[in-house]
């Protein structure tokens, strides 16, 4: 792609998230809460793991310690038997006990609405807090996950797209000064669906994506693919040979 003005970029960017809201017209969270707490909580435990993975253990969970008073008082031992299925489950559950103790010692058990009182608790980072303000208090916000990351880069939304370890916060400074704040949680929602069911990591499927067109890089994994089919009709046309000669 030829070198592409700030303006054209930005003009580009608002023109591909039209299509992708076209392509995905209702967002949600994808994690099962009843409170700001439980979301907090899911999102803490949804890391290196799905989000349907969260939700078949948080069920359990949310029965037994559903507020920061249960949970803080909570054995860890149990914890770590419920949620042992997401894996790093000796870190999930020390993490969310602490960070429910953090909340009865500090806020008398509520939440925050606070990027910098979120961000100060246990195991929470700035993607988890973006998760909360966006989705259980619906301020604008933009988490930033491998997706995101992932689709931005292959979209050269960002000046750093070339980066492999770009900087998840210059990320959400970059695009979010693009839209209008209040687009900012439903713009990342649709990023990581898409993300998840088009521009995969390993093998994005530019064939029914409707960004094609666009996206700088289309042409090369369209390339990628076509080599495969080729390889794999090569394969297929030796087999068949091979089984006539076996007659």
């Amino acid at each position: 792609m030829a070198t592409e003005s700030k303006r054209a970029r930005t003009a580009r960017m608002h023109r591909e998230y039209a299509a992708l809201c076209e392509l995905i017209p209702v967002v949600e969270c994808q994690l099962d809460f009843d409170s700001p707490f439980q979301l907090l909580v899911a999102t803490v435990l949804s890391a290196q793991t799905t989000d349907k993975r969260v939700n078949q253990v948080t069920p359990e969970l949310f029965a037994a310690y559903g507020s920061p008073q249960e949970l803080a008082a909570a054995n860890i031992t149990d914890v770590e038997r419920i949620i042992r299925p997401l894996g790093f489950y000796h870190m999930k559950s020390k993490h969310i006990i602490e960070l429910a103790q953090a909340l009865m010692a500090t806020n008398n058990g509520q939440v925050a609405e606070s990027m910098d009182a979120l961000t100060a608790l246990p195991g929470v980072g700035r993607k988890t807090a973006n998760v909360v303000l966006g989705n259980a208090f619906g301020e604008p916000s933009f988490p930033v996950d491998t997706h995101v990351i992932r689709v931005t880069a292959r979209l050269h939304w960002r000046d750093d797209w070339m980066k492999p370890n770009a900087s998840p916060e210059d990320i959400e400074r970059e695009i979010t000064a693009c839209f209008p704040p209040e687009t900012w949680t439903d713009l990342s929602h649709r990023l990581i669906i898409f993300g998840r069911n088009i521009c995969m990591a390993r093998r994005p499927d530019c064939t029914r994506c409707p960004l094609r067109r666009s996206c700088p890089s289309a042409a090369h994994f369209l390339e990628l693919e076509a080599e495969r089919e080729a390889v794999a009709m090569r394969k297929r046309g030796r087999s068949r040979a091979a089984g006539r000669r076996a007659r």
